[in-house]
């Protein structure tokens, strides 16, 4: 009887001291974590075929086009295991890699604007669209993974549940961070108005 009296004891203190939400979040971490994977890949798996049909047209962009495969190639060495998400140290790196492979591409799609045949190849079009697709879905899918690491960090800080992370060891998870966020944070400006047309004085 009262081993029964102390394991409803123990689970009523664990329940009420955030046990039970550590179990939630984290498991919505691993969830968000492997969306931003998938996406990651998504990209990743364009670029060779967006790199060749650039190649096609513009060969001697031979830096930016060897910019890109070598950042393809640092991301591809980074492991993201599962582990990952729990060294600040390792994240930081993976999210470097990601972000130099952005940059990269943003150079290769802006050098792609000198060349209007390249431009007007339906395989080069059909590649573009489907990676601005993936770069919402990976914006999507890493605000996603923000909030879940948030509510996780909220209660590993929090009183009582803080306590219960020190005796079942959680930690602190890292996060995405933005290097720019008061570039980011401002609109784009859009003009929508038409070149005004000088009058003659006649």
């Amino acid at each position: 009887m009262r081993r029964v009296l102390w394991i409803a004891l123990l689970t009523l203190m664990l329940s009420g001291c955030g046990y039970n939400t550590f179990q939630t979040t984290d498991e919505q971490i691993k969830a968000s974590w492997a969306e931003v994977l998938n996406q990651y890949q998504r990209r990743a798996d364009l670029i060779p075929n967006l790199v060749n049909t650039v190649k096609g047209y513009a060969a001697q962009e031979q830096a930016v086009l060897l910019g890109v495969t070598e950042a393809r190639a640092r991301v591809g060495s980074i492991q993201a295991t599962p582990e990952l998400i729990n060294d600040a140290q390792a994240f930081a790196k993976f999210q470097a890699a990601q972000g130099q492979l952005s940059s990269a591409l943003s150079r290769l799609l802006v050098v792609s604007e000198n060349y209007p045949q390249l431009k007007s190849d339906a395989n080069f079009r059909d590649l573009q669209a489907q990676l601005e697709g993936t770069e919402n879905r990976i914006t999507v899918a890493r605000n996603r993974y923000i909030k879940a690491v948030q509510e996780y960090n909220v209660t590993v800080r929090s009183f009582p549940s803080n306590l219960t992370a020190m005796l079942f060891g959680y930690k602190v998870k890292p996060s995405f961070t933005v290097e720019n966020e008061k570039a980011i944070s401002s609109p784009p400006t859009v003009d929508f108005a038409a070149p005004r047309v000088p009058v003659s004085a006649d």
